[in-house]
């Protein structure tokens, strides 16, 4: 019922985050978007049971629709059980969904799910307008981000040593 934080415990309202996302893609730009959600689903994502690694939407006849979006069986749900691998609704005002139509038919450009939370009670899905990285891209992310934590552990050593 929440998300890893820099200490790798999980935050507050948080079920589940794409962390490869923000690696392979690169987000232009992102939407809160609700999920239709059935009988035993919630349940499921509380306990922990949600997987969005593989998960991407699209918008099809005015709507827009999430698919490979994994909610495991709920433990306690016996018959009542929902499917885990079927497409889900998000819930998204008109005016959203024809600019996600217009970003969408340019070239490139996809749907990718970034997180799902809580909020108020209500599954919220972090959608990303993304566009995919050139291996080069990746490599230069890693680097970056190697400098700055190479920056940060010089910081740190030496905030210590003035101690």
């Amino acid at each position: 019922m929440s998300k890893k934080g820099s200490t790798g415990q999980l935050q507050a309202g948080v079920l589940c985050k794409n962390r490869k996302a923000r690696h392979e893609y690169e987000v232009v730009d992102t939407l809160e978007a609700g999920v239709q959600l059935v009988g035993t689903e919630v349940k499921s994502l509380r306990n922990g049971g949600g997987n969005i690694r593989d998960a991407f939407a699209r918008v099809e006849h005015g709507e827009v629709f999430l698919y490979g979006l994994h909610i495991a069986p709920y433990s306690h749900g016996n018959q009542f059980n929902h499917v885990s691998d079927r497409s889900r609704r998000l819930l998204l005002h008109k005016r959203e969904i024809l600019r996600l139509a217009g970003l969408t038919a340019q070239k490139g450009l996809t749907l990718i799910p970034l997180s799902l939370y809580l909020k108020n009670g209500r599954v919220k899905v972090e959608l990303g307008v993304c566009r995919g990285k050139a291996k080069a891209d990746k490599r230069q992310d890693l680097r970056e981000r190697d400098a700055d934590m190479e920056v940060k552990r010089a910081m740190s050593r030496r905030v210590e040593r003035d101690l």
